[in-house]
């Protein structure tokens, strides 16, 4: 019965831990999408299986694989584990000339690019799909965006540029589509794009289970408890500890001005070092990681503001979901936010830590002000950034 379907292999071995990236995010909500009406085969592994289920990912034709039992503890060690896993996976799998398969790299990383990659020279009739989610800048210039003295992270940088080295033209080689996530990423495939094998994938938010909550909360909480929140890794990338410096200058004007930081990483210790230093702890709440359902959803309803200073993006979903509550974001002017946040942001200069607590404060203080662009925010994610659009959108894409 399912013979006559289109069948997908995902290969999405890259996932660790127990948040959630945006690559994850993405794959988990096509997969979703997708296993409605095609044949889904995820092959992941162990940790992958895990936050599948912690997501409730599941489908009509939705199969979940793992490649491996057993992994290292050691972040190192791992990594090479899962990539060999990969390469075994690549030179073992059989598909059959008769389906009508694709073939979808679920990131960059080495471990979901080369096994997919394999398969396509190994069985040509297969339509590869890559994922190019956010291009690595040269090691020694770091990301042009984030104007931090000391801040390019280089040997972190050098990691991934380096990652990225081979794989950028073997995509441009086998890809039959390549997914990015705005419109500047492009610019890495200008051959293709004019070919018309570059797909741009916004990202998207579970608007259905946000407005069923609505639904069944907005007359009981009303009240609103935090002044604002983040929500996302807590990674350099993110200006989280910058953050706390920022909610300094807020707690300077409005004394009893509330944040809620929902999210996990490396710099756990350092966000707390850093709000003890600045006398922050009746100001600031850590809430860890949390799943998507209503222990999140409240603290985004009960908020009057959604900050988001990353001081260089590729584009960005957690903003977005809390948008769709129908409220305003503060943000720097970065140039993947020209298409992701053309309404319902306040963007400022980047790096400009005075400016953008100074315009938290505005919107504080100004209720009309925070409701405009609160509706702005809400009725540009309701109207296109539902997850089932966004992947019927690039399954047609993809098809065709």
């Amino acid at each position: 019965m399912t013979s006559n379907l289109s069948k997908f292999i995902f290969f999405a071995l890259a996932p660790t831990g127990e948040g959630i990236s945006g690559s994850d995010r993405i794959f988990i909500e096509l997969a979703r999408e997708w296993s409605k009406t095609c044949q889904v085969c995820v092959y992941t592994t162990v940790e992958g299986i895990q936050m599948a289920r912690r997501q409730k990912l599941n489908g009509k034709y939705l199969k979940l694989i793992s490649v491996s039992d057993n992994l290292s503890n050691l972040f190192l060690v791992k990594y090479i584990q899962k990539i060999l896993l990969g390469l075994k996976l690549g030179f073992r799998l059989k598909i059959r000339n008769t389906e009508k398969t694709f073939l979808y790299s679920a990131s960059d990383f080495w471990m979901d690019f080369f096994p997919a990659m394999i398969c396509k020279i190994r069985h040509p009739h297969c339509k590869l799909v890559c994922t190019w989610y956010q291009t690595a800048p040269n090691p020694l210039k770091g990301y042009k965006e984030d104007k931090r003295p000391g801040s390019s992270h280089r040997l972190r940088s050098f990691l991934y540029w380096f990652m990225q080295l081979p794989v950028k033209p073997l995509i441009k080689k086998y890809a039959d589509k390549i997914i990015v996530n705005n419109e500047n990423e492009k610019n890495q495939f200008p051959l293709q794009t004019r070919k018309g094998k570059v797909v741009v994938l916004i990202g998207g938010v579970p608007l259905e289970d946000i407005k069923k909550y609505l639904s069944e909360n907005e007359k009981l909480l009303q009240r609103k408890v935090y002044d604002a929140v983040f929500q996302g890794r807590f990674h350099p990338q993110k200006g989280v500890v910058e953050l706390i410096d920022i909610w300094a200058k807020v707690v300077e004007k409005v004394p009893n001005a509330k944040l809620a930081m929902i999210g996990d990483g490396p710099l756990m210790e350092k966000v707390k070092q850093k709000i003890k230093a600045n006398k922050l702890e009746k100001n600031v709440k850590l809430f860890g990681y949390l799943f998507d359902g209503p222990k999140k959803y409240e603290i985004l309803f009960q908020s009057k503001v959604v900050v988001h200073p990353a001081f260089y993006d590729s584009g960005g979903m957690a903003s977005a979901e809390a948008m769709a509550f129908g409220i305003p974001c503060v943000g720097f002017d970065l140039v993947a936010y020209k298409s992701y946040y053309p309404k319902g942001m306040v963007k400022v200069k980047i790096g400009d830590l005075q400016s953008y607590a100074d315009n938290i404060v505005r919107l504080l203080k100004d209720d009309k002000l925070r409701r405009s662009l609160g509706d702005e925010a809400y009725a540009m994610i309701s109207k296109n950034w539902s997850w089932d659009v966004r992947a019927n959108n690039l399954l047609r894409a993809i098809k065709n």
